[in-house]
């Protein structure tokens, strides 16, 4: 175990402890604003020592009684830890909820002119958490561990990374609410591969919970990029935007971000079924979406007035946003629940008519049963771009040969075959073609029906297993018989 895990393994036997914090949601949640306001520390020490080698000075963003080396791990002289200094119990809980935080939330309001700056940022964390850690004692040894880590170089951050994420992954598995959080990495890796963004382009999920596509996208992106000032620059400011309704996912989605690189994430917090399509114009457009939206939610009768398609189902008021909010020649890779393909209702009859008029849906992918843990829903993965109308779709029908669950989850090399295929779109035994010709003009009905599924050997009556049983045995005793005569 590397030192990251075990820390991170110490933090939660602590916050276990402690009265206040009481699930593996919690736990995520606490150890965020600790290690957000490390970061920044790390952060704000890194811009002075580039201001200086500049011969410029550098402004730090946290008053001096507010920076993460005075409240949390103040110093001496000579550079060391000085516990005669530093809170403790009490005092360091009274601290952090009296001052620090209200300090910290007073930004939102400060900075509100440019809700894209880390500034905002700031003010809009902490003005949606509280403190749940109610022993100072424990949050002295949390603060304590949380100083050790190492956030100076990209592998430190690339290992932090990854273990964040294991905490969302471990979120979503610990019940509750938590399933939301998570879509499983490789299904998102292969969505993404499939799409192939690059740099310059706009990227966007609106319902991006811990922004796993966006930080996925950020990997793919930068891995095959040329490194350019203007390249880094547009990827980090101008490339990935999320929207995000929920408290707890916003702040875990911004961490997720921060850690994987990104300085000042583009996620804002709010509902964006809120506001109405009709708004959207060419400026707020995208040139890729990638999402997971909420199913089975219900929304509200004024919400829905917000859409052409009335339904009170999130998913199908997400996708007609999704379909909105791209530019024309735009691509999106999104999952939803398998009956969006066959729904008879008539807002899933109007939705899946006018998906396939105004864009073209080139490929669903079918996912197996158990691939979201804790979710009992069966999904599709659509992908489309926008512009020109549907001639054919290419399904492919994802078998790993296994029961997918906790134990075993969906992994990379389980969607290599479908990445691979998704080129040519083949027929196989897992995939086909399905021509808009050829639908019922009436429903619009795409349901999974594989046509080249190899026939199982129909099951014989038990008369006729019986007699092979009975010729089978005649056969085993003469053999035994010549045998006998051989010895």
């Amino acid at each position: 175990m590397s030192n990251f895990s075990q820390t991170f393994k110490n933090i939660d036997d602590i916050l276990y402890k402690d009265s206040g914090a009481d699930s593996e949601i919690d736990y995520i949640e606490q150890s965020s604003w600790i290690l957000f306001l490390r970061y920044l520390e790390s952060l704000e020490l890194e811009k002075k020592d580039e201001a200086e080698l500049e011969g410029k000075e550098y402004t730090f963003i946290l008053e001096k009684d507010f920076q993460w080396n005075e409240w949390a791990k103040p110093k001496n002289e000579k550079g060391e830890d000085d516990i005669h200094t530093e809170m403790n119990g009490p005092d360091l809980v009274k601290f952090v909820e009296q001052k620090l935080f209200p300090y910290l939330a007073e930004f939102k309001n400060l900075h509100s002119e440019n809700a894209k700056s880390i500034e905002y940022k700031i003010g809009e964390i902490f003005s949606e958490l509280s403190n749940k850690i109610k022993s100072g004692y424990n949050l002295r040894e949390i603060i304590d561990k949380v100083d050790k880590l190492p956030f100076g170089t990209s592998k430190d951050k690339h290992e932090l990374s990854h273990l964040y994420e294991t905490k969302i992954k471990n979120m979503g598995n610990a019940g509750r609410n938590g399933g939301q959080y998570y879509t499983p990495r490789p299904l998102i890796r292969s969505m993404i591969h499939v799409i192939d963004p690059k740099v310059g382009e706009r990227i966007y999920d609106p319902a991006c919970g811990s922004a796993g596509f966006l930080c996925e996208a950020y990997e793919y992106i930068y891995e095959r990029m040329e490194k350019t000032t203007s390249n880094l620059e547009s990827l980090q400011e101008n490339t990935l935007f999320g929207k995000e309704k929920k408290n707890l996912a916003y702040i875990i989605g911004t961490m997720n971000m921060i850690l994987h690189g990104i300085q000042a994430p583009n996620i804002t917090h709010t509902n964006t079924l809120g506001e109405s399509i009709r708004d959207i114009q060419e400026r707020n457009r995208y040139d890729v979406i990638l999402a997971n939206p909420p199913f089975g939610g219900k929304e509200r009768v004024e919400v829905q007035q917000n859409f052409d398609i009335k339904t009170g189902e999130t998913a199908f008021l997400f996708m007609q946003h999704f379909i909105k909010s791209l530019r024309a020649g735009g691509r999106a890779a999104v999952v939803i629940k398998n009956t969006f393909l066959s729904n008879t209702d008539n807002a899933s009859v109007a939705l899946r008519k006018n998906l396939l008029e105004t864009c073209n849906l080139h490929t669903v992918l079918d996912m197996p049963q158990g691939s979201f843990l804790g979710a009992g829903v069966k999904t599709v993965v659509l992908f489309f771009t926008k512009g020109e109308p549907t001639k054919k779709t290419w399904f492919y029908q994802l078998e790993p040969g296994r029961n997918m669950g906790k134990t075993n989850p969906l992994n990379d090399t389980d969607l290599k075959e479908f990445v691979i295929l998704q080129e040519t779109k083949p027929g196989t035994e897992k995939s086909w073609m399905l021509a808009t010709v050829d639908l019922d003009e009436k429903t619009f009905d795409l349901s999974v029906k594989n046509p080249n599924k190899p026939e199982e050997e129909p099951l014989r009556e038990p008369e006729f297993i019986l007699d092979e049983m009975t010729v089978l045995d005649e056969e085993t005793s003469e053999i035994l018989g010549k045998l006998n005569e051989l010895v």
